[in-house]
């Protein structure tokens, strides 16, 4: 398979079995070997209702009749966020693949420049370019709205498109897979909530402002509408996520000019661990700081006690999810499958995958299950 502009490359994995899987045009119509799914360790962390809509799927795939299809994976990279992404979709598109029903590829770039604009363009291309060679199905992290046409293009072919981890809600897409923003922010702040002191008190927000990234100020808003509906003033701090130094000696400013004080921090991103750093800036260790995402630099301060609860996004099952969602649309129809997505789905057409709550005395456990189930980050 040809590749865009030489930045992009296959996941090695249980996908690459498009010659060994593959269904030949003459198999339609006959009954499929049964998928199997793989077996995951028993674990807390387990999310099981997620776990049971995704057997609803299957069981309800494995009634119908053989349909082969080509699938086309394109994530925004195969490494760090994104690599339990990865790990997902090889996972379900080689249990697609034995059973005769799916053939394709998990694709990222490789490119580390950070110009969104270039690896929007690229990206762009690579859904052209799978839509050329044949791909039935697309599931994809989208750069952003510049990918928005080529995949109505592609949605206008008959090809149903899932997006992951990154929605695009004025898209032709069928179906999103990921976090609602909104309600994610909420949920972390809920975990602050139970460990603040009654007020007056500000607490501050590690957080997103620019409409730049609406999927940031949602997040950032969500969780500001829970304190401010407690009687908490909010201070709401604009990462300056380039310049960590910078960042910090902001942050440290803003509590010490709080009034009310500030009574606890929380973070709403990767770099959210930095809460720490201005607490102690401050002189205010003992203020109780909660983050989202899984940074060893946010499992250290866990482990030390300082970050008492992080929220981290379940990207193994965005990426587990995506090929299973775009076959069952083909196989079962687009309706069934969300009538079968239904306890996860918002809205009719965004699945809320939720996060997990880690507590701090848990860091170790939880990071025995990500690597349990592959899905290190």
């Amino acid at each position: 398979m040809k590749m865009t502009g030489g930045s992009w490359a296959a996941a090695t994995g249980l996908a690459l079995m498009m010659a060994a899987c593959g269904a030949s045009d003459t198999d339609a119509g006959r009954t499929a070997t049964p998928i199997k799914r793989a077996p995951l360790p028993q674990n807390e962390f387990i999310p099981v209702k997620i776990e049971a809509t995704i057997d609803a799927l299957v069981a309800e795939i494995n009634k119908s009749s053989i349909e082969p299809m080509q699938i086309a994976v394109l994530l925004k990279s195969l490494n760090g966020f994104f690599a339990p992404i990865a790990t997902g979709a090889n996972r379900a598109m080689g249990e697609l693949g034995v059973s005769g029903r799916a053939t394709g590829n998990v694709l990222g770039s490789t490119d580390t420049s950070p110009d969104q604009e270039q690896s929007t363009e690229l990206q762009s291309q690579q859904i052209e370019q799978m839509v050329a060679e044949g791909a039935e199905g697309i599931a994809i992290t989208p750069f952003g709205e510049g990918n928005a046409a080529a995949l109505d293009e592609a949605a206008s072919k008959g090809i149903p498109v899932v997006t992951l981890d990154t929605d695009l809600v004025d898209s032709s897409r069928a179906i999103y897979v990921g976090i609602l923003s909104a309600s994610a922010g909420a949920t972390a702040a809920k975990t602050l909530l139970k460990l603040l002191p009654e007020g007056p008190g500000t607490v501050l927000i590690h957080g997103w402002a620019d409409p730049v990234w609406l999927d940031g100020v949602k997040r950032t808003q969500g969780a500001r509408e829970v304190f401010e509906k407690a009687g908490y003033d909010v201070l709401v701090h604009q990462s300056i996520y380039d310049d960590e130094a910078r960042d910090v000696e902001v942050m440290r400013g803003e509590i010490a000019d709080a009034d009310p004080p500030v009574v606890g921090l929380i973070g709403m991103f990767n770099d959210s661990y930095r809460c720490v750093l201005a607490a102690d800036a401050a002189g205010a260790p003992e203020l109780p700081v909660v983050t989202f995402d899984f940074a060893p630099q946010t499992a250290g301060y866990m482990r030390e006690g300082r970050i008492k609860a992080t929220h981290v996004q379940r990207q193994y099952y965005e990426g587990y999810l995506g090929p299973y969602i775009v076959y069952g649309i083909k196989s079962i129809g687009l309706d069934t499958t969300r009538k079968i997505l239904a306890p996860q789905l918002v809205g009719g057409s965004q699945f809320d995958l939720g996060v997990d709550v880690v507590p701090w005395d848990k860091v170790d456990a939880y990071n025995d299950f990500l690597d349990e189930i592959g899905a290190e980050q």
